[in-house]
């Protein structure tokens, strides 16, 4: 029987990936191993709530954030969907969690789910795991539970890979812990008019977007006040506005993404501050001008950023 526990230590075992370990919060299946490891300290994760049956329009999907984990485990021998969801929901029944969404095949889950679910990049990331083929059988789970730590959510996703004879799960676990606000100033414009005149270019802490989107965040008003402070005093001033992202994910895809939001904060002033779109060009880079390593989250998102830069 899978264990189940408020905070048990976690296990990692030779087969796993460099640095893969199960999640304090649940056991892994017996003869499972894991394929595909990630942990993002503060993300926001979507996960399907009901069944899908058009992945260009999937529906009831849960938007959450918090502490993401991300696990693929790879579990071996004729072990059915049906035994490992059934250990897992005694486990989570257990501990007190409620199922928020259940399915147990195609037809309950929605003919799209399991492609929404491997291909899309919205619920697991590309390339996230074992690849699965042949007729597979599928079970889905969201589950979440409420304590003084916060709010928890754990999303399971079973299938059987007959073509290789083994099962493989997807297990994601978002814990809602609350994000610290604290760890960033916003630059004032003397500042950011110093650093201009001292590097040509400066970093402007505190704008906001959602992961993979490019529309302004309400939090991002008070760096935007004082970049548009900035232009004001210095009215001959002309700057590029240049997004950048981490290496997550496409290079195209990014740096698309990375103009647009540099677009974003080009209309913003413009629209809202009255400044003169010709003073304003809005480029994108993606993960082209790194200020630290990609390598872990830390890195990462001193990566995701918008600079200005004289022209």
């Amino acid at each position: 029987m899978l264990i189940c526990s408020a905070f048990l230590g976690s296990a990692a075992y030779a087969e796993d990936v460099e640095g893969a370990s199960d999640h304090a919060l649940l056991s892994r299946f017996p003869t499972a191993t894991i394929r595909a490891y990630q942990v993002r300290d503060f993300d926001v994760a979507i996960l399907p709530a009901g069944r899908i049956d058009d992945g260009e329009a999937p529906g009831d999907l849960l938007e959450v954030e918090g502490k993401i984990t991300r696990i693929g485990y790879r579990i071996a021998g004729e072990r059915s969907a049906l035994e490992v969801m059934r250990n897992y929901e005694s486990a989570l029944a257990q501990a007190g969690f409620e199922t928020v969404f259940a399915c147990e095949s195609h037809e309950t889950c929605g003919v799209d789910m399991m492609a929404f679910i491997a291909n899309s990049g919205t619920v697991r990331p590309q390339g996230f795991g074992d690849a699965f083929f042949g007729g597979t059988a599928e079970r889905a789970l969201l589950a979440s539970q409420e304590s003084i730590d916060g709010v928890f959510h754990v999303f399971l996703h079973v299938v059987e890979d007959t073509s290789n004879n083994r099962t493989l799960l997807y297990q994601q676990v978002v814990e809602g812990v609350a994000l610290r606000t604290d760890q960033v100033d916003v630059l004032q414009a003397g500042e950011l008019q110093r650093s201009l005149e001292r590097q040509g270019h400066v970093a402007v802490q505190g704008v906001y977007f959602d992961t993979g989107k490019s529309q302004l965040k309400q939090e991002s008003g008070p760096a935007l006040d004082q970049i548009a402070e900035l232009l004001r005093a210095n009215s001959h001033l002309q700057v590029y506005v240049v997004g950048h992202t981490d290496n997550v994910g496409d290079l195209a895809a990014n740096t698309v993404l990375s103009e647009a939001r540099a677009a974003a904060v080009v209309a913003r002033l413009e629209a809202y501050y009255g400044i003169e779109r010709t003073r304003l060009i809005a480029r994108g880079v993606a993960s082209l001008a790194p200020v630290a390593s990609n390598a872990d989250e830390s890195g990462r998102s001193r990566n995701r950023r918008v600079e200005i830069v004289a022209q």
